[in-house]
């Protein structure tokens, strides 16, 4: 270590889809010290816009981006009180962020929103990375895309997804063109918290790669972007490009109005940022290829590093030191997993499993998952479609939505539950059926994010995927992988890799798959493509034809 100092700190900033979360670590070892959540005071506005009531249309995902520096101003010093240290020990910090969120900013970086003319237009707020409202640019990108024989596209699974940069700036242009014409940069929340800490403008290489279709030194072509609309050929030269920083890299100092809001040291290291997931694998030791690592929370996310540059139906994307340097990095996801299981105990579970949940002091999730603990593999009679939020890989479609077949009047909400569960662990094996048929290879499933504690859901996905399971040493996985981005931008380890090695850990092979129960699941996961290729492929869009009727009716209102 370059900082010999046994005291030395980082901080990682964690920020999640509801809130924000800051941890203290020791640079020499990993240890976590202390923490501090802040939710957002706006959470995810996608019903009406804050402050004027106005009603927004379907599947649109706001935030607010004051939201995020009011983390900044009580979660860190609530960490650093949590931890009982010094500030003045703390030698850099870190950030990650959910991705693709977008802001629109000004030349100084100020968000639109903010701006008194702008202030109630949906198109300038943030557009979480959840907002699937671009979905019709989306297509149009693809098609094209797929026309021209754009060589980026393969890149991506043959598909760029409405949640990215590109779709969501195009949403922007036909929707907002004044708003569009006022805006200096559309930046990732990403960047844009770097900006604020540092009070420099630096694009990251994982977002760029990842969410902004930037492969091989180049962004798609003027050529390409003035077939798509004539006001766009100048995106990427005008709004999108910046210098990009490297992951680990020095992306600035922290700047003295930081150092009021954080309590921090001024001119301490800021760490370029990075995106939740692939900020993680560093801090569950996945810097080798081999071991899939699937962050799992609202959604999940999986990340991959393999050897070799392979082509991925259906993937999120590849691209060349995304992760860890020297390797290629491969991302897939779904767009729904914890938010299905949040949604069902919302919505449809009757009075009296929470006054049973009560009762014996359990959350209703865990009455739940201890009632459907008690069925063998199959015995509900069910099988799901994990679509409710759409289908983010393989498919790549977001007007795809959920199923649940095989109800019948005996049916039980633990048998949905356990169904949903299973789902979801479906959806993961057909990512990983993704990646080693491509000859990605996957060995084993690494799983971080709040969900790792369900032992039954864990013990799901170690059968339905038939692969050893191990879980992440830390309940803060991104914010300790972004601390340790931070220890390297420091000086204090050489690369991210000797950070994994001294700051990371993993419990390995801690869910191993039980053989009866995977010969099950074979059989299940058989009839769950059959109704995945039905429904996602083509053969019956019924989804898209519903979610066009459902879209008329809220319009006509």
């Amino acid at each position: 270590m370059a900082n010999d100092r046994d005291d030395a700190l980082v901080v990682g900033v964690d920020f999640g889809t509801l809130s924000g979360r800051a941890v203290v670590v020791r640079v020499r070892d990993g240890v976590e010290l202390g923490t501090a959540v802040h939710e957002y005071r706006h959470g995810v506005v996608d019903r009406t816009l804050p402050g004027t009531g106005k009603a927004l249309p379907p599947d649109w995902a706001l935030q607010v981006p004051k939201d995020y520096v009011d983390v900044l101003r009580t979660a860190v010093p609530e960490a650093i009180k949590d931890a009982g240290v010094n500030a003045s020990d703390v030698i850099g910090i870190g950030t990650d962020f959910t991705a693709c969120t977008m802001i629109p900013v000004t030349d100084d970086g100020t968000p639109l929103c903010e701006l008194p003319e702008f202030a109630d237009n949906p198109h300038a707020y943030v557009k979480l990375w959840k907002h699937h409202a671009a979905q019709p640019q989306a297509d149009r990108i693809n098609e094209l895309g797929a026309a021209r024989g754009e060589k980026w596209l393969p890149r991506y699974g043959g598909l760029i997804s409405s949640e990215w940069e590109f779709a969501k700036g195009l949403q922007l242009l036909e929707e907002a063109p004044d708003l569009y014409a006022a805006m200096a940069h559309w930046v990732e929340a990403a960047d844009w918290i770097i900006w604020q800490l540092t009070g420099n403008y630096v694009r990251n290489a994982c977002t760029a790669g990842y969410k902004g279709i930037y492969q091989d030194g180049a962004y798609p072509s003027e050529d390409f972007l003035r077939e798509l609309h004539p006001d766009f050929t100048g995106f990427v030269r005008d709004k999108l490009d910046h210098p990009i920083g490297q992951l680990g890299d020095r992306a600035g100092d922290l700047s003295k109005l930081a150092a009021y809001w954080t309590g921090l040291p001024a001119g301490i290291a800021v760490a370029v940022g990075n995106v939740d997931a692939h900020v993680t694998a560093p801090a569950a030791q996945a810097v080798e290829p081999g071991r899939l690592v699937a962050i799992m929370g609202t959604s999940t996310c999986h990340v991959l590093n393999g050897a070799d540059l392979h082509e991925v139906p259906g993937m999120c994307g590849v691209v060349q030191g995304g992760i860890v340097p020297g390797l290629w990095g491969y991302e897939a996801g779904q767009s729904g997993v914890g938010d299905i299981f949040a949604w069902f105990t919302a919505n449809q579970v009757p009075p009296e499993y929470h006054e049973a949940a009560r009762a014996q002091g359990k959350s209703l999730h865990e009455h739940l998952t201890d009632l459907a603990a008690k069925q063998r593999v199959g015995e509900h009679g069910l099988l799901a479609l994990d679509w409710h939020s759409g289908n983010r890989s393989v498919l790549v479609d977001h007007e795809l939505s959920g199923v649940v077949l095989g109800q019948t009047l005996a049916t039980k909400p633990e048998d949905i539950y356990r169904a949903l569960f299973e789902a979801t662990a479906f959806g993961t094996r057909m990512i990983v059926a993704a990646f080693t048929e491509s000859g990605v290879p996957v060995t084993e499933l690494v799983v971080a994010g709040g969900l790792v504690q369900n032992e039954l859901l864990m013990q799901i996905y170690a059968d339905v995927t038939n692969l050893p399971l191990s879980t992440i040493g830390s309940a803060q996985g991104p914010a300790l992988g972004s601390a340790m981005h931070a220890a390297v931008a420091a000086g204090a380890y050489p690369d991210i890799r000797a950070a994994a090695g001294a700051m990371g850990s993993v419990n390995s092979g801690v869910y191993q798959p039980i053989p009866e129960n995977a010969a099950v699941y074979d059989e299940l996961f058989a009839e769950y493509a059959t109704l995945h290729d039905y429904l996602g492929r083509g053969a019956n869009d019924v989804m898209h034809r519903l979610r066009a009727l459902r879209n008329a009716a809220v319009a006509s209102r």
